[in-house]
């Protein structure tokens, strides 16, 4: 099995864990004299199984990811630059937005807000850093395709 098809499973997985989950919270409780629509103990088991799938398959996942070689770092190096490179990225935005945005003066005896830091220059940023953040997204992708998940 290929590395992204590891982690199409385990999201895959992800969401049917949280559907079970969701079905066990609906039936743990009901009004008294009615039954619930599914038997949350009947539930549990099926629970137990998929969260044990999904625990081995997360670890195969890391160890292939710290394994695996991505040019001069490992596979888990470069995903956690790409990782801090969006956190920057969302960061660097909401600093955008916060210092793009104008406010409307009605007088002059209201108050005047100037911005602290040159938005062209921080756009720049910006742009430099989502070039480098798609560059690094697209070889991981590529990567997971050609990497063999170890057992």
């Amino acid at each position: 099995m290929k590395l992204a098809e590891a982690l199409i499973e385990r999201a895959d997985l992800q969401r049917e864990i949280a559907q079970l989950e969701n079905r066990m919270r609906q039936n743990v409780k009901v009004q008294e004299g009615d039954k619930p629509a599914e038997d949350v103990e009947k539930l549990l088991p099926q629970y137990e199984r998929k969260m044990a799938d999904l625990e081995g398959l997360i670890i195969r996942i890391n160890k292939t990811n710290h394994e695996a070689s991505f040019d001069t770092v490992t596979l888990a190096d470069a995903i956690a630059k790409r990782d801090c490179l969006k956190s920057k990225i969302r960061a660097y935005r909401d600093l955008h937005e916060a210092a793009s945005i104008s406010q409307e003066r009605y007088s002059n005896k209201e108050i005047k807000f100037i911005r602290c830091i040159d938005v062209a220059t921080l756009q720049d940023r910006i742009d430099h850093l989502a070039k480098e953040y798609r560059e690094l997204d697209t070889k991981l992708q590529a990567m997971n395709w050609a990497v063999d998940l170890l057992d």
